[in-house]
Formats: structure tokens, sequence, C-alpha cells
């Protein structure tokens, strides 16, 4: 049945990927197993969502390989889901779109949440967006239906997808996007080359710790600010990579994910670079 769920899902357009099966006893079928902290919810390729796939042959493959599979549904390309965990989040998604929810595609999950489907909004991944409320987006991923929850409950489809999407209220966009930075005061920058070092350090702590589910843009975000100090010349290119690198690692993004974001933020801060005699855009975050 997952195989040809995830067959369906393919024709779709949607990259589907194999995630690990919860045991009977709540454990994972991973090598950690009774001590997964995710069990039945994790990739079981190697560089994780980023091997996603909509070739039939390759998702056939994976299947008899591993045909008690749960099933993972790449966001960000096809759909975006807010994935609702809780009453709050669920009465927190409903003032953020004027009252009621859109008539689209709707999934219990096996836990006693939510999945609702949207129009793909560009964004990454939300973590705690609301209190019980995460969003799923460019770089996030979703166990879809007919997969297994540890609890024994089955994902299961409440309403399916149709010929179009919801797009997110305006209100829920701008909570996505997040405030815009506040222009820093034009003063310059004392110590650039130092500045530019506490930055490096700074950013690559923050990939390192970042939390699952908010790891690529957590990453992406990183190499973009400092791909600003790189065109202003403040930093050099090969140490950013290879910082970046190793914090996104430490993290446990793969490495043709990490790779890909970093190239991608960088290109897109050096064409930005910051202005250092005035500082018009702070890079240590709180």
């Amino acid at each position: 049945m997952s195989l040809t769920a995830a067959l369906a899902y393919a024709r779709h357009g949607i990259p589907v990927l194999p995630v690990h099966t919860p045991d009977p006893s709540g454990g994972c079928s991973c090598d950690r197993g009774v001590r997964c902290d995710r069990p039945g919810k994790h990739p079981r390729l190697r560089h994780g969502l980023t091997d996603a796939s909509t070739d039939p042959r390759q998702i056939e493959l994976w299947w008899a390989r591993w045909p008690a599979a749960n099933l993972g549904l790449r966001t960000g390309i096809a759909m975006d889901v807010a994935d609702i965990d809780s009453a709050e989040g669920w009465h927190g998604l409903i003032h953020l779109l004027g009252g009621s929810l859109p008539a689209g595609p709707r999934v219990r999950t096996g836990g006693g949440g939510w999945h609702l489907w949207f129009r793909p909004t560009g964004f990454g991944n939300r973590v705690h967006l609301l209190p019980g409320l995460d969003w799923r987006g460019a770089g996030g991923y979703v166990v879809a239906p007919p997969s297994r929850h540890a609890g024994g409950g089955d994902y299961r489809w409440v309403r399916r997808p149709g010929d179009d999407l919801p797009a997110g209220a305006s209100a829920l966009l701008a909570l996505i996007e997040g405030p815009v930075p506040s222009p820093a005061p034009h003063h310059p920058i004392t110590h650039p080359d130092r500045y530019a070092q506490v930055a490096l350090a700074a950013e690559s702590e923050r990939v390192a710790a970042a939390p699952l589910g908010a790891r690529n843009d957590t990453l992406n975000r990183a190499a973009f600010a400092l791909g600003r100090l790189v065109g202003a010349g403040l930093l050099d290119p090969g140490d950013v990579v290879r910082e970046l690198d190793t914090a996104a690692r430490r993290a446990g993004l793969g490495r043709v994910e990490v790779r890909r974001t970093i190239r991608s933020g960088l290109t897109a801060g050096r064409r930005m670079p910051i202005d250092a005699e005035s500082s018009r855009a702070p890079l240590l975050r709180a």
C-alpha cells in the first residue's frame, strides 16, 4: 500500500522518500531502536530529504528494499504544510486565517495532530511558528498517509488533494516570513576584520545548534549573512565554506544538501555586500 501511495504522490510532482518504521514496542527500525527519539519519523536514506525523488523506478527500488517503510514527502516544491500538534496550534492557525480553515487537503496524523496543505510560499521551515504549530516549507518534509505512528495510529486523509491548493492568508504569510530587521545605526565598524571573525564563529555555532526542522533554513540564513561579509572583502569564501560545512555536519545535515545550501546563500549574500563604513545590516543576531 505504501508503494502504491508513494507512486501516486510522485505522479503529482511531490518528491518521495522512505522513512523508518516504528515497531510494536514503540521503538524504531533504525539502529537506535527503543532509544530513538523520533521513531518512524526520520529518513532511511543516507542524504535524507535531498535524495527524495519522483522517479518511479527509484521509488520501486526503495520499497522493494524496505516494503514496510513509512512514507515521507518533501515540502516546499508542490506544497507547504502546517503541522499542528495541539488544540492551541489549531486555534492559532484559525485565527491567522481569519476565523476558518480553507477547504484544502487535510491529514489526521498518527499522533492525533493535523497536517494542512497550502501552496508553496517559498519560505523555509519555521519551528514553533505558534505554540503547537510548525511550518514545513523549503528544505522540509512530512510523514504522509498511509504511514504508521509510533503510538499505533495511522496517518489518514480527511480531505484529499484536489486540483488546487489554498494560499495562506496575509497574516499567516507575514508570520512565516518573520520581522524585517530594523536598520542598524549608521556608525562604522571599528575593527572590520575582528567583527567578521566574530560573525563567522557566531553563525557557525548557530548552525551547529539548530534544532531539527530548522537546520537547513538556519544554514541558508548564515550563508547569506556571511556572504555579505565575503562580498565586502572581510572574509575568505573558503574559510566560510569550511566552517559552515563543519557546523552543518554537526547539526546532522547531509553532504549534498549542505553544499547546495551554502553555495546558494553565499552567492546571494555576495551580491549584497555590507558597507563596513556604516554597517547597515548587523550580523550578530540575538
